[in-house]
């Protein structure tokens, strides 16, 4: 049976897009539901057009109730992957899937983490500082912002004249390239694929 991949994210998706494109045709792994807070997210459109199923939450499902639980237990998910998802993962959930929850992080934490270090505001950070170079983690999810154990990272240096988007570029092209190898690295690991 394949590995089953669940996507949780609030915006546009492009990290989501680049895991789905990767598993589309995988002998061992596919992306079984994309999962959003953000009923307006084109993540959704994404997920529609692989023909993946999707589920749109609030804060009281996903706080309040183990509705979001059960329904990635019913669907015997193997790893959640935060593709750009804003909001602090519930007790329930982690400890439905220990080890199981992974994000992406546009940064190379320790640095530039925390509760409200997300898209631009990390990259103008970084610009601030006068950074000399960037990067991406991927790390696993536990109750705090940014804080769980560094599964791997990626880095690319700032050139003088890099502005803003160009940061963004740079990181975006690691993120697409290290993402969907990192979570078929894990899932192999959890059980051979």
């Amino acid at each position: 049976m394949k590995k089953r991949i669940a996507i949780l994210a609030s915006g546009s998706g492009s990290n989501a897009q680049k895991i789905m494109e990767y598993f589309k045709k995988h002998p061992d792994a596919e992306v079984a539901i994309v999962l959003t807070n953000n009923p307006d997210a084109y993540v959704l459109q994404r997920a529609d057009n692989f023909e993946i199923p999707s589920h749109i939450f609030d804060r009281d499902e996903f706080y309040d109730s183990d509705r979001v639980v059960n329904l990635l237990k019913n669907l015997q998910i193997d790893i959640i992957v935060l593709a750009g998802f804003l909001w602090l993962v519930p007790e329930n959930l982690l400890k439905t899937f220990p080890n199981k929850i992974i994000n992406i992080h546009p940064a190379l934490l320790p640095k530039y983490g925390g509760k409200g270090m997300y898209g631009d505001r990390v990259h103008k950070s970084v610009l601030a500082n006068n950074e000399e170079e960037s990067g991406i983690t991927i790390h696993f999810v536990n109750e705090h912002f940014d804080e769980g154990e560094i599964i791997h990272q990626a880095r690319f240096r700032i050139d003088k004249n890099d502005d803003l988007e160009m940061i963004k570029f740079k990181g975006q092209q690691l993120e697409h390239l290290h993402y969907p190898k990192v979570v078929e690295g894990l899932l192999k690991k959890m059980k051979s694929l």
